[in-house]
C-alpha cells in the first residue's frame, strides 16, 4: 500500500527558541503542541494519535491527561535521534492511511540549558542511549565522545576521497545564517562570511565552530491528519507525497563501516521519490537536517541532487540561498535557527508550501523535501506537496 497523499500536515507550532529557558522541556513541548492544535483548527481532545520525540519528551499518557483525550488510538516512540521527526511522519502517515486514527500529534521539547547546568553533558548523554553501545566500545576509549568527534572521521574521509573543502562546508553555514537573519524566531542574528567560517575555532577536525549546530531550548510540533478529516482545515493542506527511512550498514559505529561516508538516507531516498512520483529536479525548496555542514552535503548526494563526491561543488556559488537553484534551510536550520531535533525543519517546509514564510518565502514553492539525520547515520526524508 502506497502512502502517497494519504495524509497531510494541517497544524504547526513552535515556541520561541532561546538559551536559558526557565520552562521545562515538557512545558515547552506542551506549548508548541497547543499551538499546532490551534493552527489545525482542532481542540486538544481531537488528537487520537501521539508520537512524542526524544528521550526527554512526555509520554502518550502525559498527553492523555493534559489534553483530556478520551480515545487515544495510536502512540509510538521513534528512537533515532534527529531522524526521528521525519520517521514519525512516516509512522503517522501509515497509521492514518490504515484507518487507525485521524489526527496524529508529533511533538518535541528541549531544555538543554538545564541539562548543561548539571552533569548531563553531550558526551555523557549519548552513552546512556542503547544505540551507542558500539561507540562506547570502539570510539570512546580513544577519546571520541561528543557528536562532533564521532562524525568528524566521516567528513575527513569524504574530503580525502573527493576533494571536498573547508570552503564547501562554509557555503552551507553562510547560506543558513543568511536565512536566519530573515527569521524573527532564530537564535543567530549576526551575519557571517566564508572567511568567518574558516577562522572559527576548530572543534574536531575538520569541524570548526561554524560547522556545528546550535545548543538551544524550545519546542515544536506538527499535526498530521487524514485528508477527509482536514477538509475544513483553516490552512491550505500540505500533503505527504512520499516518505522513506533507512539505516546505514553497521549503524552503531561509523569507524567499523566498509564505507565511512555511507548514510541511511541513500537507501530511503529512491523509495520516497518513487512514491511521490517526482525527481530531485522537481524540488522547489529543501529543509535538510544540518547537525553539521557536512551532513547537508552528503544528504544532497544521497538523494540524487548530485553524484556522490560532487556535493561540495553543488552547494557552491549560492545554490542553497534564496534565489539559488535549491533554497535550503530557509529558516536558518540547526546551524543558525535552533536545534529542535529537526522538527523545526518540518514546520518550515509546511510554512513554505503554505506560502506563509514571510521574507524567506521561496517564490511559487509547490513541492519540497525535508530530511532527518540521526544517531550515526540513520536517515529519513519526506516529500510534500502544496494542495
Amino acid at each position: 500500500m502506497s502512502l502517497r497523499e494519504r495524509s497531510c500536515v494541517t497544524g504547526i507550532g513552535e515556541t520561541t527558541y532561546l538559551r536559558g529557558a526557565t520552562a521545562s522541556a515538557f512545558e515547552l513541548q506542551i506549548e508548541a503542541s497547543l499551538k499546532a492544535v490551534a493552527d489545525a483548527g482542532l481542540k486538544p481532545a481531537d488528537i487520537d494519535g501521539v508520537i512524542p520525540i526524544g528521550i526527554v519528551s512526555g509520554t502518550a499518557d502525559d498527553f492523555i491527561e493534559n489534553f483530556g483525550i478520551t480515545d487515544l488510538r495510536f502512540s509510538a516512540v521513534v528512537p533515532h535521534g534527529g531522524a526521528s521527526p521525519v520517521m514519525a511522519l512516516q509512522a503517522a502517515a501509515a497509521a492514518i492511511a490504515g484507518g487507525v486514527c485521524r489526527h496524529v500529534l508529533i511533538t518535541f521539547g528541549r531544555n538543554i540549558s538545564a541539562a548543561a547546568a548539571g552533569s548531563n553533558k553531550a558526551g555523557a548523554r549519548i552513552h546512556n542511549m542503547p544505540q551507542f553501545h558500539y561507540v562506547t566500545e570502539f570510539e570512546h576509549p580513544l577519546g571520541a565522545s561528543a557528536p562532533a568527534q564521532l562524525y568528524a572521521p566521516m567528513a575527513r574521509r569524504h574530503m580525502e576521497l573527493y576533494g571536498t573543502t573547508v570552503e564547501h562546508f562554509g557555503e552551507v553555514a553562510v547560506a543558513c545564517r543568511e536565512h536566519a537573519l530573515l527569521n524573527g524566531n532564530a537564535l543567530m542574528k549576526k551575519p557571517i562570511t566564508l572567511e568567518d567560517h574558516r577562522n572559527s575555532r576548530m572543534i574536531a577536525d575538520p569541524f570548526r565552530l561554524l560547522d556545528c549546530s546550535l545548543e538551544s531550548d524550545g519546542g515544536a510540533a506538527v499535526i498530521v491528519s487524514s485528508p477527509e478529516a482536514a477538509a475544513d482545515a483553516p490552512h491550505r493542506r500540505v500533503f505527504i507525497s512520499g516518505v522513506g527511512a533507512g539505516h546505514p550498514d553497521s549503524p552503531g559505529s561509523i569507524t567499523q563501516r566498509a564505507d565511512m561516508t555511507s548514510l541511511g538516507i541513500g537507501k530511503a531516498a529512491p523509495r520516497a521519490f518513487a512514491m511521490a512520483g517526482v525527481t530531485p529536479a522537481d524540488i522547489d525548496v529543501a529543509e535538510i537536517y544540518d547537525c553539521f555542514t557536512y551532513a547537508v552535503i552528503r544528504q544532497l548526494e544521497d538523494m540524487g541532487f548530485c553524484k556522490k563526491g560532487e556535493g561540495g561543488p553543488f552547494v557552491s556559488d549560492g545554490r542553497l540561498k534564496l534565489g539559488g537553484a535549491l533554497p535550503t534551510n530557509t529558516h536558518g536550520g540547526l546551524l543558525s535557527q535552533a536545534h529542535v531535533w529537526g522538527l523545526n525543519h518540518i514546520v518550515e517546509l509546511v510554512r513554505q508550501l503554505r506560502h506563509d514564510a514571510g521574507r524567506a518565502q521561496v517564490r511559487d514553492a509547490e513541492v519540497g523535501v525535508v530530511t532527518g539525520y540521526g544517531d550515526l547515520g540513520d536517515g529519513a526524508l519526506a516529500i510534500m506537496r502544496r494542495e
